[in-house]
């Protein structure tokens, strides 16, 4: 068992590891540059008194842009120039081909042992990234997930459907699948590289309830999931990418999982 009372300077498993964080975008443009500078102010120097983490965070940023019209990827060339393009890799594709498949191409291109997927738009903020990678090393979770329906937790800049939308889905897909975890339809994600190859290469869904079948799958496959209360913050910059035929296919895949795992 894993002694919890290792010197704060240098707990067990922080030597060696790197972290990817996987970002797929479409038209993105005004919210990139923003999302880079936060990663990079929140791990380049992961130097945070009350989570008591002191290193320096060795990772990359990888963006898998399907095809923006909106020059995203003009936006991206122009940080590499500022961060180098070896700490952030642009890994376009011609156009959109689904989010499970964004993963799977920024995947193949990550040179970590650990996978971070966040998205694009900013309403997974950086600064819980400390906290995600924290919460990995004390306990060895192979996977670590953000959730809204802890204590700690919430969504901003929803209206009332909204967060009832999104609630009862989550309750009915716990109720259903009983996956060990609070919140199913969340995206923000910390994996272990080996763990993430694994669960991803079992997934058949696409768009948003491959997120629903990867937490869903890793639970059946027992891995160890921890959770970390984060706030959603709805985008500020573009238009939802949310709509009714994303709910749709959400019930379908609700239906799917619910008869295969």
């Amino acid at each position: 068992m894993e002694d919890r009372k290792q010197p704060k300077q240098q707990r067990k498993g922080e030597i060696g590891n790197k972290y990817s964080v996987i970002v797929p975008t479409y038209n993105e443009r005004l919210n990139i540059a923003l999302l880079v500078y936060l990663v990079f102010k929140h791990l380049q120097y992961c130097l945070n008194l009350s989570l008591r983490l002191f290193m320096d965070v060795d990772f990359e940023m990888i963006v898998v842009d399907d095809g923006s019209p909106d020059g995203t990827q003009d936006v991206v060339k122009k940080l590499q120039e500022v961060y180098g393009e070896d700490r952030i890799l642009l890994r376009p594709r011609p156009k959109k081909l689904g989010l499970g498949t964004a993963y799977i191409h920024g995947l193949k291109h990550a040179s970590g042992n650990f996978v971070v997927i966040m998205d694009a738009d900013l309403s997974h903020h950086p600064k819980y990234l400390p906290r995600f990678i924290k919460k990995q090393i004390e306990t060895g979770a192979s996977i670590v997930t953000g959730t809204r329906y802890v204590k700690g937790g919430g969504v901003h800049g929803w209206n009332l459907m909204r967060k009832l939308t999104s609630r009862g889905a989550n309750v009915l897909a716990h109720t259903l699948l009983w996956p060990g975890v609070s919140d199913l339809t969340g995206s923000f994600r910390l994996y272990r590289k080996s763990v993430l190859e694994d669960i991803i290469s079992s997934c058949v869904s696409k768009g948003y309830v491959f997120q629903m079948e990867m937490i869903v799958r890793a639970s059946r496959k027992g891995y160890h999931i921890e959770e970390v209360p984060i706030t959603f913050v709805d985008r500020v910059y573009g238009s939802s990418k949310l709509g009714g035929s994303e709910i749709v296919e959400y019930l379908k895949g609700l239906v799917y999982l619910l008869v295969t795992t």
